[in-house]
Order: structure tokens, then sequence, then C-alpha cells
């Protein structure tokens, strides 16, 4: 199916679209946001809404910012400029970002509030509800603090008795995990771009240079130290992953990092080159470093991507192979981070926005809407349904609950994914090139059915040296 032309807004750089930020002039309709998605089914409305559609188009513009830029110098030699965690962009931001920087303090602080039940437990430690609850009981109060009025009262006149604070509070609650289940997964870390993202509509960040400055100060000096706050909480309260794959999942609780710590390493552009979709940086790490620890160690300090394989070292034990092979099946491609800066894309949006565990809770309202998008192509029939609660509706007769490869995403476009290959190729397996052979984990594979292995696999994984099993 051949992927839609997007059509770019009128806030588009270039011809890199962006996301709307709203006209503080006029008046708003807010709501209160709801949840939608209840079954399956759902799942196939929201790839066509207008919430999954801003989504995509404010994951491929923070993207795009992290990717190295490269100038002619003075002494008419390429000039690189790369984008690391503990430069300038976290260490002296902009006004909008310092405080939500010192918001995250604040809510980090908590902590000491409500310290982990010394009790035995199976599960997550129940203190996190005392933290969550806390959070919960002064969430207006901190909004109002740290977030600018311009924002929290853009478009009162309008009609309703919602505001903006209303969609900002359940975005925002939404990030940091679920006090009722003890765990902390994708969806919430998609809850909290959600809020970053109704802040760059609703003005918040106007204090910052466009373009790409901005938008760097967003991912390295608001979501970097947001992970951070998010991993202390799940180490202090041994949350549960939420809507994990297990050992077949990309990571128990984030994916987000391994998109823009992806870009940071892939190779230099212009601001008016699109993303590379293959190779790297001068110098950058291989990716097969991804399996030292000690190099982990040192370079988690500068990249995303090495930041989140070096909590998982942090929390699980053994060989990396063993605990996390898709990421050791990514480690072996050859073509550089610019491939797998396309593929983490393209697997984004198959196992998180594709995935009914992980955005069934995710809540709609006017910021993030569930009105449909009117230029969104309805995605094709896939096998991919039969992993999706359905009530009383055929696998052969299902809409599919998987956008593929952009053929639902407008925004996904300008990745340059290649569609699925064929009947029953599943978007959720990331084609981006052949790797090493993996040895086989020691536990059983979930989801094998006629010996064929589970979807979440990384096809470049396959090879005749893997040991059976």
């Amino acid at each position: 199916m051949e992927t839609p032309q997007f059509q770019q807004p009128q806030t588009s750089v270039g011809k890199f679209p962006v996301l709307e930020v709203w006209d503080p002039s006029a008046p708003r309709v807010f709501t209160k946001p709801v949840k939608q998605i209840n079954e399956g089914p759902d799942v196939t409305k929201f790839l066509t809404s207008k919430a999954y559609r801003d989504i995509g188009m404010f994951v491929l513009q923070l993207n795009r910012a992290m990717c190295p830029r490269k100038s002619i110098g003075d002494d008419g030699k390429d000039k690189i400029l790369t984008f690391q965690i503990g430069s300038e962009y976290e260490t002296q931001p902009v006004e909008s970002v310092r405080r939500l920087q010192e918001m995250l303090a604040r809510v980090e602080s908590y902590i000491d509030e409500a310290p982990p039940d010394q009790g035995p437990r199976r599960f997550g430690n129940i203190s996190f509800r005392k933290w969550y609850h806390l959070v919960e009981d002064r969430v207006t109060d901190l909004l109002k603090e740290f977030l600018p009025d311009t924002a929290l009262h853009l478009g009162l006149g309008g009609e309703g008795d919602a505001t903006a604070m209303d969609e900002l509070v359940a975005y925002f609650l939404g990030g940091f995990g679920s006090a009722q289940r003890l765990d902390y997964g994708t969806g919430h870390e998609l809850s909290f771009l959600a809020f970053l993202g109704c802040l760059w509509k609703l003005g918040a960040f106007k204090d910052g240079k466009p373009g790409g400055d901005i938008e760097r100060s967003i991912v390295l000096g608001v979501f970097e130290p947001y992970l951070r706050v998010v991993r202390r909480l799940i180490l202090t309260y041994t949350l549960e992953p939420a809507g994990s794959h297990g050992v077949w999942g990309l990571d128990d609780h984030s994916f987000q990092p391994y998109i823009y710590g992806s870009a940071q390493l892939t190779r230099a552009i212009t601001d008016s080159d699109p993303m590379p979709i293959e190779g790297s940086l001068f110098r950058a790490p291989r990716p097969a470093q991804v399996v030292t620890a000690d190099y982990v160690q040192e370079e988690r300090k500068k990249n995303m991507y090495f930041s989140a394989v070096g909590f998982i070292n942090d929390v699980k034990k053994g060989p990396f192979w063993e605990h996390s092979p898709i990421l050791f099946d990514i480690s072996g491609i050859k073509d550089g981070w610019g491939k797998i800066n396309k593929g983490m894309i393209k697997m984004f949006n198959a196992e998180v926005l594709s995935k009914f565990p992980v955005v069934q809770h995710f809540p709609f309202g006017s910021l993030f809407s569930w009105d449909q998008d009117t230029d969104a192509i309805t995605p094709q029939q896939s096998i991919h349904m039969a992993n999706q609660p359905i009530s009383a509706i055929p696998v052969s007769t299902a809409p599919s609950a998987l956008a593929g490869a952009g053929t639902a995403a407008p925004w996904a476009q300008n990745t340059g994914v290649p569609q699925p290959s064929g009947p029953g190729i599943s978007s959720s397996r990331a084609p981006w090139g052949q790797g090493h052979p993996v040895p086989s984990p020691s536990q059983p594979r979930p989801g094998v059915v006629g010996g064929q292995p589970p979807v979440t696999r990384a096809p470049w994984a396959k090879s005749s040296d893997r040991p059976s099993g």
C-alpha cells in the first residue's frame, strides 16, 4: 500500500512539519481527557485520529532536532555540532525548560516523604501509592507555580467548563506510572510526551529558538531529567513493567530514549537535509559496544541510548544477549546509527502506538483529540490484529490495529521506513538489516506457534549459526 503524502501544516519549518502552536488570541473549547480505547478495534480508530497524527509529528520533530548538524566553517572545512546529555541545552536552558526542571526536582523530592515500605511484598512497593497521591494532591499548585500563565490561561473565554489545566493534569499524572497496578511502562512515557506536546501547543516554549534549539532543550533538558526521576521511582518502589513483552520486548519500561539517543549518533546533516536513514557520526560508538558494560557506563553520561541501556544493566544481571535479545540483535547492525534510528521510529509506531496494552489508558481531550484526521488512511489488514483484544469479531474480518510503516501515519513517510515485505510480516519485527547470530535466551519463548518465532523478534537475528531452541 502506497504511503500517503503528508499534508504539511502551515506551522511547518521548510519542508519538515512541526507541531502546531495554538493562537493565544483565539477562544478554545477544552475538554477533560477521557479514555476512548476499550478494545482492540478502537486502536484502529486511534491510528487515524488527530492525536496519533500529532504524537507522531512531535516525535519526528524532536528526533530530527537531535541529529548532529554540519556547516562550513571559516576555514572552509565541515563544522560538526553534536547534542549531548549535560550540554548547555540541559545546563543553561531557556526559562520555560529551567522551570520544568525545577518542577521535576520537586516531584522527585516527594520520594523522601514516602519512603519504601519495609514489609514483605511480591510485586511493587505499596509506598509508591503514597508518593503518587502526594503528587496528585499537589499537581494543580505545581503546574500553577512552574508553568507560564500564558499557557494555563490560553483560550479562556471559550465555551465549556474545562480548562487547559484539566488536560495538562491528566497527561502529567499519567506520566509517572499507575498507583493502582504499581507499574510503569511505555504508555506512561507516552503520556509525559503528550504533556510536553500540550505545552508546545499552548505556547509554553515560545521563549526558545525555533528550528531545533528549543526541541533539543525539551529532549535533553526535560525528557532526560524526567527519565532520571522515573528510573529512581522504579528502583525505589520496584515498579513492575507495564505492557512489557518481557525478554522479547525492546525495554521493560522505556522506548523514546532509544529514538533520540540513536539520532544523536547518526551522520551529521544540514538544517535543510532530510533525516539520514543510514550512516553514523564520525567516531561515534559502534552499536556493538552496547554489550560492553564499562563502555556503556561511560557513554551513558552523554548519550540517551546508552543511558537507557545503562539502566537495564543497573536492574538486570546476566548476559546481555539473554536479558535483552532485541537490543542485542540491533547491536549487530552494520549500516550505522541512521538505520537504527529509522528502525526505532518504525518499531515505536508498531510496538507502542499500535499496541492495545500500551495505549489503552491514553486519554483524549482537545489538545490530543480523538477526532478523526481527514487525511489519514485506514490501516490495512494484518495478522498483527490477532494480538489485540477483540470482542466478538473474527480475526479474519477484523480491521487491523497496525499502521505498519506509515500506511495510516502521514508523519511516518518522512522516516523513509520501508513497508512490510509481505502478508503476515508484522511491523513489530524490525527489518533493519542483518546482524550477528544471537544465542537463544534460556527461558521459553512466549507466543511460539507452529515453530514460528514471536512477532516482536527482530528478523536480522535469523541465522544458520544461531543455536536452536
